[in-house]
Protein backbone atom coordinates (compact mmCIF):
# COMPACT_ATOMS: atom_id res chain seq x y z
CA UNK A 1 0.00 0.00 0.00
CA UNK A 2 1.39 3.13 -1.20
CA UNK A 3 0.48 6.36 0.94
CA UNK A 4 0.30 9.97 -0.87
CA UNK A 5 -0.58 13.57 -0.67
CA UNK A 6 -3.96 13.97 -2.23
CA UNK A 7 -4.89 16.19 -5.34
CA UNK A 8 -7.95 17.68 -6.13
CA UNK A 9 -7.97 15.03 -9.13
CA UNK A 10 -8.33 12.78 -6.51
CA UNK A 11 -11.67 14.37 -5.08
CA UNK A 12 -14.19 12.17 -7.17
CA UNK A 13 -12.69 9.00 -5.66
CA UNK A 14 -12.18 10.75 -2.24
CA UNK A 15 -15.87 11.30 -1.58
CA UNK A 16 -16.59 7.51 -3.34
CA UNK A 17 -14.13 6.52 -0.17
CA UNK A 18 -16.09 8.56 2.35
CA UNK A 19 -19.43 7.77 1.13
CA UNK A 20 -18.37 3.83 1.74
CA UNK A 21 -17.17 4.46 5.12
CA UNK A 22 -20.70 6.45 5.91
CA UNK A 23 -22.75 3.67 4.60
CA UNK A 24 -20.48 1.06 6.27
CA UNK A 25 -21.24 3.38 9.49
CA UNK A 26 -24.65 3.69 9.51
CA UNK A 27 -25.47 -0.22 9.26
CA UNK A 28 -22.80 -0.99 11.99
CA UNK A 29 -24.47 0.81 14.69
CA UNK A 30 -22.98 4.43 13.95
CA UNK A 31 -25.15 6.59 11.88
CA UNK A 32 -24.53 9.79 13.46
CA UNK A 33 -20.62 10.60 13.77
CA UNK A 34 -20.40 11.81 10.13
CA UNK A 35 -23.28 13.76 8.23
CA UNK A 36 -24.72 13.09 4.79
CA UNK A 37 -22.22 14.87 2.54
CA UNK A 38 -19.12 14.91 5.58
CA UNK A 39 -17.04 16.09 5.21
CA UNK A 40 -17.60 18.86 2.93
CA UNK A 41 -15.49 19.49 -0.02
CA UNK A 42 -14.13 22.83 1.29
CA UNK A 43 -12.13 21.15 4.15
CA UNK A 44 -11.09 18.60 1.63
CA UNK A 45 -9.64 21.46 -0.68
CA UNK A 46 -8.30 23.05 2.39
CA UNK A 47 -6.82 20.12 3.61
CA UNK A 48 -5.03 18.78 0.11
CA UNK A 49 -3.79 22.59 0.14
CA UNK A 50 -2.29 22.27 3.27
CA UNK A 51 -0.51 18.86 2.29
CA UNK A 52 -2.46 17.31 4.80
CA UNK A 53 -5.02 14.72 3.08
CA UNK A 54 -3.57 11.29 2.07
CA UNK A 55 -4.91 8.70 -0.03
CA UNK A 56 -4.14 4.80 0.44
CA UNK A 57 -3.48 3.54 -3.16
CA UNK A 58 -2.89 -0.08 -4.57
CA UNK A 59 -2.48 -0.80 -7.87
CA UNK A 60 -3.29 2.85 -8.90
CA UNK A 61 -6.43 2.39 -6.96
CA UNK A 62 -7.61 4.84 -3.68
CA UNK A 63 -8.51 2.34 -1.05
CA UNK A 64 -8.10 5.07 2.03
CA UNK A 65 -8.60 8.55 3.19
CA UNK A 66 -7.33 10.71 6.14
CA UNK A 67 -5.94 13.56 7.36
CA UNK A 68 -2.53 13.83 9.18
CA UNK A 69 -0.69 16.68 10.55
CA UNK A 70 1.37 17.48 13.33
CA UNK A 71 -0.52 20.64 15.18
CA UNK A 72 -2.40 22.45 18.20
CA UNK A 73 -5.90 20.66 17.66
CA UNK A 74 -8.19 23.38 18.91
CA UNK A 75 -10.75 20.70 20.08
CA UNK A 76 -8.23 18.87 22.15
CA UNK A 77 -7.13 22.24 24.52
CA UNK A 78 -10.41 21.29 26.76
CA UNK A 79 -10.55 17.65 27.81
CA UNK A 80 -12.83 15.73 30.49
CA UNK A 81 -10.02 13.60 31.67
CA UNK A 82 -6.43 14.07 31.15
CA UNK A 83 -4.10 13.48 28.16
CA UNK A 84 -1.08 11.42 28.90
CA UNK A 85 1.55 14.25 28.52
CA UNK A 86 1.50 17.95 27.22
CA UNK A 87 4.20 17.22 24.67
CA UNK A 88 3.71 18.15 21.07
CA UNK A 89 1.74 15.56 18.93
CA UNK A 90 0.58 14.59 15.46
CA UNK A 91 -3.29 14.09 14.59
CA UNK A 92 -5.03 11.73 12.82
CA UNK A 93 -8.70 12.54 11.26
CA UNK A 94 -11.36 11.73 8.77
CA UNK A 95 -9.78 8.36 8.23
CA UNK A 96 -12.01 6.79 6.03
CA UNK A 97 -11.69 3.13 3.98
CA UNK A 98 -13.88 2.01 0.38
CA UNK A 99 -13.81 -1.48 2.89
CA UNK A 100 -12.20 -3.27 0.11
CA UNK A 101 -8.53 -3.79 1.60
CA UNK A 102 -7.40 -4.70 4.97
CA UNK A 103 -4.61 -3.59 6.77
CA UNK A 104 -5.82 0.28 6.40
CA UNK A 105 -5.45 1.73 9.44
CA UNK A 106 -2.13 0.11 9.71
CA UNK A 107 -0.50 1.61 7.06
CA UNK A 108 -1.94 5.03 8.07
CA UNK A 109 -0.19 4.70 11.86
CA UNK A 110 2.90 3.58 10.41
CA UNK A 111 3.14 6.27 7.75
CA UNK A 112 2.19 9.00 10.56
CA UNK A 113 5.06 7.38 12.82
CA UNK A 114 7.43 7.55 10.07
CA UNK A 115 6.47 10.99 9.19
CA UNK A 116 6.41 12.31 12.93
CA UNK A 117 9.90 10.65 13.50
CA UNK A 118 11.11 13.91 10.93
CA UNK A 119 10.18 16.39 13.88
CA UNK A 120 10.70 14.11 16.56
CA UNK A 121 7.66 13.72 17.62
CA UNK A 122 6.30 11.06 19.93
CA UNK A 123 2.73 11.61 20.55
CA UNK A 124 -0.32 11.03 18.20
CA UNK A 125 -3.62 11.49 19.18
CA UNK A 126 -7.02 10.61 17.56
CA UNK A 127 -10.65 10.78 18.19
CA UNK A 128 -13.94 8.86 17.16
CA UNK A 129 -17.28 8.66 18.13
CA UNK A 130 -18.79 6.55 20.93
CA UNK A 131 -20.77 4.68 18.48
CA UNK A 132 -17.50 3.83 16.10
CA UNK A 133 -16.86 0.48 17.75
CA UNK A 134 -14.56 -0.25 14.54
CA UNK A 135 -12.70 2.62 15.01
CA UNK A 136 -12.30 2.36 19.29
CA UNK A 137 -10.99 -1.56 18.11
CA UNK A 138 -7.99 0.14 15.88
CA UNK A 139 -6.89 2.59 18.39
CA UNK A 140 -7.24 0.45 21.43
CA UNK A 141 -5.11 -2.87 19.14
CA UNK A 142 -3.03 -0.71 18.26
CA UNK A 143 -1.93 0.55 21.66
CA UNK A 144 -3.58 3.85 22.02
CA UNK A 145 -4.85 4.78 25.45
CA UNK A 146 -8.16 6.12 26.25
CA UNK A 147 -7.80 9.48 27.70
CA UNK A 148 -11.26 11.14 28.33
CA UNK A 149 -13.31 13.18 26.18
CA UNK A 150 -13.41 16.16 23.91
CA UNK A 151 -15.91 18.55 22.40
CA UNK A 152 -16.15 19.62 18.74
CA UNK A 153 -17.24 22.60 17.87
CA UNK A 154 -21.07 22.10 18.21
CA UNK A 155 -20.44 20.62 21.25
CA UNK A 156 -20.95 17.02 20.16
CA UNK A 157 -18.63 14.41 22.51
CA UNK A 158 -15.79 12.24 20.65
CA UNK A 159 -13.68 9.49 22.88
CA UNK A 160 -10.24 10.75 22.74
CA UNK A 161 -7.16 8.92 22.59
CA UNK A 162 -3.53 8.96 22.80
CA UNK A 163 -0.52 6.73 21.68
CA UNK A 164 2.73 8.19 23.76
CA UNK A 165 6.55 7.76 23.35
CA UNK A 166 6.30 5.96 20.37
CA UNK A 167 9.77 4.64 19.81
CA UNK A 168 11.67 6.32 16.41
Amino acid sequence: MQIRNATTGDLPKIRKIYDAAKSYMDTSGNPNQWPVGYPPEEFLRQDIELDRLFVCEEAGVLHGVFLFAVMEDPTYRYIDGAWLNDKPYGVIHRIASDGTKSGIFKSVLEFCIEKMAEGNITNLRIDTHADNKTMQHLVEKYGFEYCGAIYLENGSPRMAYQLEHINL
